[in-house]
């Protein structure tokens, strides 16, 4: 055991390390948020079909698969943001002293990182709260009986996921805070996604070009996709409306 943990202790003091936990973890992110942005996605389908999905992803493992993919994920969120951290740090730290202009602007870029990345957090901590823990402007509607529906074949009623999104997003400010929390994110996605082939040694001159493109549609797919439920929601709520009676509440 303290063979493995001198072996990690000095892997993580690596430079190398920490790029490479960065990169990993920072993968395992940028795919979840294309899954989770596709699922997301079905409540402009309408309440059965998103409750559905809800009801599918609480139920796996007999409930226990949404709290185990929480806790993966929150790990590989506090690793990544651990790891960028470390690294900025031990950059700074090793440039010390010079001037040159190009190291100025690669510091620039290390702090605005750590901005967007810790706001990011913060946004985490809060959508948790806002959606799962029913924590905020939503629990304004907060009776009980609101959040109840029925699904074909399911007995007995179950939490309207659909319902809780639509009155969430229907406060203005919650909106404005996502849609800015969002782009923070894209911006982050812009520079991160291309270290993530730079890291993984995918990234050549040949390809560099490529990858950019990559990195830029991937931000904006992802931009497009997680804004368009809350301005949808404020700008069109007469459709939502005629979602909802769709099914009995």
């Amino acid at each position: 055991m303290n063979a493995l943990t001198r072996c990690l202790e000095t892997y993580w003091s690596s430079s190398i390390g920490k790029k490479l936990v960065v990169a990993l973890t920072g993968l395992v992110l940028v795919l979840f948020l294309a899954g989770h942005l596709i699922g997301n996605l079905v409540v402009f389908m309408g309440p059965e079909p998103f409750n559905t999905y809800a009801y599918f992803l609480h139920h796996m493992l007999h409930g226990k698969g949404i709290w185990l993919f929480r806790i993966v994920m929150l790990g590989m969120l506090a690793a990544h943001i651990l790891a960028t951290i470390a690294l900025t740090l031990q950059n700074r730290t090793a440039r010390k002293g010079y001037e040159c202009r190009t190291t100025i602007q690669a510091s620039l870029s290390s702090r605005y990182m750590i901005l967007s990345g810790l706001t990011i957090l913060a946004f985490a901590v809060y959508h948790l709260l806002h959606f799962t823990a029913r924590v905020g402007p939503a629990a304004g509607y907060n009776t009980l009986a609101r959040y109840q529906t029925t699904l074909f074949g399911v007995e007995g009623e179950v939490h309207n996921a659909w319902l809780m999104v639509i009155d969430g997003f229907s406060v203005w400010y919650v909106t404005l805070f996502y849609v800015i929390a969002m782009t923070l994110l894209c911006t982050h996605l812009m520079h991160g996604v291309g270290s993530i082939f730079q890291t993984l040694g995918f990234r050549s001159k040949k390809a560099s070009s490529l990858i950019q493109q990559v990195s830029l549609g991937y931000s904006l797919f992802i931009w497009l996709g997680f804004i368009s439920i809350p301005l949808a929601i404020n700008l069109f709520p007469g459709y939502f409306h005629a979602l909802a009676q769709t099914v009995g509440h």
